[in-house]
């Protein structure tokens, strides 16, 4: 399994190769804004249990609902720190068979190249979909933050860093820390952390995920997919 993934991060590109405008990419109502914004599609799942998964995907263009999917699978691969994709990838990717839409690009709430090998779930569905994506974790898998992440204000960011626990050269910008929101007393909001899944660079990946977020913590397709996921898992 960590060889494929060294294979599938090999295969990404964490560049920008995308066809849409990024400042186009917003989840509110901007009559600024002209033309048709791109379809960006959330990814979330919820667990019936040790063996079942609901996987989830949302897909909004602005601030618009176009269309929902899911999928109820089972889950066959055990969990296992960094190798989160074995275990989820098929069952988001029943989902997404279920989509008519496809989606310009792709948030999942999981790592991108935050990850042991580069390869975290938003990169290795990126590649199989080859499609531009984003990894929005809410925890650091590994790396390190070039700042002191503790109660920093709304909109801050800092890079985050390859160590010797990342298959790249020490130093390597794999991700973002960005604080979303902020509250101005306690509770203390922690920052999210963000990172190229495929097709898209890390600076890049701040800036949409900074306009998709419409003053939640959670990026808005993500957002919507956990609650989407959540209700699919009542009605199982």
């Amino acid at each position: 399994m960590e060889a494929l993934q060294r294979e599938v991060a090999a295969a990404a590109t964490f560049a920008d190769d995308f066809a849409f405008d990024p400042a186009a990419v917003s989840v509110g109502r901007d009559t600024a804004l002209t033309g048709e914004r791109p379809l960006v599609a959330g990814v979330d799942q919820a667990f019936l249990d040790d063996d079942r998964a609901v996987s989830a995907v949302v897909c909004l263009r602005g601030g618009e609902v176009v269309e929902r999917a899911h999928a109820v699978t089972d889950l066959s691969v055990p969990y296992v720190p960094g190798l989160l994709s074995f275990r989820e990838g098929g069952p988001i990717l029943a989902a997404f068979e279920a989509l008519d839409t496809t989606p310009d690009l792709v948030v999942f709430d999981g790592s991108g190249r935050i990850h042991f090998r580069q390869a975290g779930l938003a990169t290795h569905l990126g590649v199989v979909l080859d499609v531009p994506s984003i990894g929005v974790a809410k925890n650091l898998l590994c790396g390190r933050v070039e700042g002191d992440v503790d109660g920093r204000p709304e909109g801050w960011r800092a890079p985050v860093v390859a160590n010797d626990r990342v298959d790249a050269p020490t130093g390597t910008v794999i991700g973002y820390a960005y604080q979303s929101r902020q509250y101005e007393s306690n509770p203390v909001i922690n920052p999210l952390y963000i990172s190229p899944g495929h097709r898209v660079s890390a600076e890049t990946t701040v800036d949409l995920v900074a306009r998709l977020c419409g003053g939640y913590k959670l990026p808005e397709p993500t957002r919507l997919a956990d609650a989407y996921a959540d209700e699919c898992k009542a009605k199982v």
